[in-house]
């Protein structure tokens, strides 16, 4: 798991411009790490690390439940995807955008909570035709709380 020692290798504003998401939406607060693939025509081996802090001032615990409040399985796959997409982004240098084309496998091992700090590693597996497949894993505090696997389509900006 990673030690917070270092500076991140992008913070929230950096995001802000590799992808469109704003806020409530925007579900990753820093890019930890960035490995590209072996190959940089491929995509397939970028690998990023990003971090989501849960605070319980997130606008969903409101009614996701009032009484005990639980992250939403859904947002957590969001947040994934948010990582696959930059991973695909950050070894382009034109703005792209990218949209989840499919969702397989997805497991919830534990709930998230506020305090939890989500650490998600998002690995492009495979890349044919601007579509992307992604290998996603989220840990908070050295456990594994959810996977997924996604396939992703990815369009320059402005042309969807």
């Amino acid at each position: 798991m990673l030690e917070r020692t270092e500076k991140p290798f992008m913070d929230i504003n950096g995001i802000r411009e590799k992808i469109p998401h704003r806020y409530p939406f925007l579900l990753i607060d820093r890019i930890e790490s960035f490995e590209p693939g072996p190959d940089p025509q491929s995509k397939v081996g970028n690998k990023v690390i990003a971090t989501k802090n849960v605070t319980a001032n997130e606008p969903f615990f409101t009614g996701h439940f009032p009484h005990k409040p639980v992250m939403p399985g859904v947002l957590q796959i969001e947040a994934m995807a948010q990582a696959g997409a930059m991973a695909c982004t950050l070894s382009v240098e034109e703005p792209q955008d990218v949209l989840v084309a499919k969702f397989d496998k997805a497991k919830f091992r534990r709930p998230v909570v506020p305090g939890d700090i989500l650490e998600i590693h998002a690995l492009i597996t495979g890349f044919r035709h601007s579509l992307l497949s992604v290998q996603c894993k989220t840990f908070s505090f050295g456990s594994l709380v959810s996977e997924v696997e996604i396939m992703a389509k990815f369009f320059p900006r402005g042309t969807i």
